[in-house]
């Protein structure tokens, strides 16, 4: 029973973490998809944490500090749509400038707000998002095997994990069932075709980049607010990077995308878990080699595992209307 506990605990911890990938992945997924590839994510989720954390802080809402992060992020990306859209600069340096630029403002106004290192104060529990106990939840409790998986693994998470797993189906029957989604998807791979039929390519790639930083700001507000208590300096530790990863791991589409930012949720629960625990033969890994586990399978899987992902045809690419 033991080994069973600590199995529901090892996969309670892989939802946990993964959902801000999740979120971010779908952020990508968006973007990219319409064809702009946004090596930001990272920037804007970092903006994001902040700007929730700070809310929060003064405000003593979850909500205002989601609304808050959501701001922040979406204008960030809207400077990125700016810059890639309009002026049809280099997708990739701009949004390198955005992870630029959130990194460092995000430390200089925290110290000079909150003078804590370029942290915010810790959060109290009314200020966050608190784990929701689902109808039953406690009631089964003692069931045996079914409690346990309900009780543990089901319920008591954040009402941002369950709307980023809900996104998941959301996504897909936007994109695949919807003019809107049909019309993105087709931006991304012929721009010319969809000028031709009178639809402003711009105008979607627009409300892509918009849809991109609602997510990343809603990624960076469960970073703040629910899974940590509060902003800190470089939180998001490279969770946009993986969700990028996880997005061509996924090949661009939203389900294979939940489940390869499950993949990686796991890598990052088990590493955690093993810091500081003897392995047989090995013995005692050093916690650095525990903390780039992750990161080092992310590489692994990439460059081995995933076959040819072959990105929307008209990725990365400005496009200029004829005349």
């Amino acid at each position: 029973m033991d080994s069973f506990t600590t199995i529901l605990q090892l996969f309670d911890s892989t939802i946990r973490l993964s959902a801000p990938l999740l979120l971010a992945c779908l952020a990508g997924l968006y973007s990219e998809r319409a064809g702009i590839f946004d090596i930001g994510l990272e920037g804007k989720m970092l903006a994001g944490a902040f700007a929730a954390g700070a809310v929060a802080t003064w405000s003593g809402s979850a909500y205002l500090a989601l609304l808050a992060a959501v701001l922040v992020s979406v204008a960030l990306g809207l400077v990125h749509g700016f810059a890639s859209i309009t002026h049809r600069g280099n997708q990739i340096v701009s949004g390198v400038a955005i992870n630029f630029i959130a990194a460092g403002t995000t430390v200089i106004l925290g110290q000079a707000w909150f003078s804590q290192g370029g942290r915010t104060p810790s959060l109290p529990n009314a200020a966050r998002f608190n784990p929701i106990n689902l109808p039953g939840a406690e009631a089964m409790r003692g069931v045996p095997v079914v409690g346990p998986l309900y009780y543990e693994l089901i319920s008591g998470h954040s009402i941002l994990v369950y709307l980023a797993f809900l996104l998941v189906p959301f996504t897909w029957w936007v994109l695949y069932r919807t003019r809107f989604g049909l019309r993105l998807r087709a931006v991304g791979e012929n721009p010319a075709a969809v000028d031709t039929a009178g639809i402003s390519v711009p105008w979607l790639r627009y409300r892509a980049v918009i849809c991109c930083g609602v997510l990343c700001g809603i990624a960076g507000a469960y970073l703040a607010t629910a899974q940590g208590a509060g902003f800190v300096k470089d939180m998001t530790a490279g969770k946009g990077y993986i969700a990028l990863a996880a997005l061509i791991f996924a090949k661009w589409r939203p389900v294979q995308a939940m489940f390869a930012c499950l993949l990686f949720g796991f890598l990052d629960a088990v590493g955690i878990r093993m810091q500081g625990h003897p392995l047989p033969i090995i013995g005692e890994v050093p916690v650095q080699f525990m903390q780039a586990l992750p990161y080092i399978l992310t590489v692994v899987l990439l460059a081995g595992f995933i076959g040819k992902a072959i990105p929307p045809k008209a990725g990365g690419v400005a496009y200029v209307k004829e005349r």
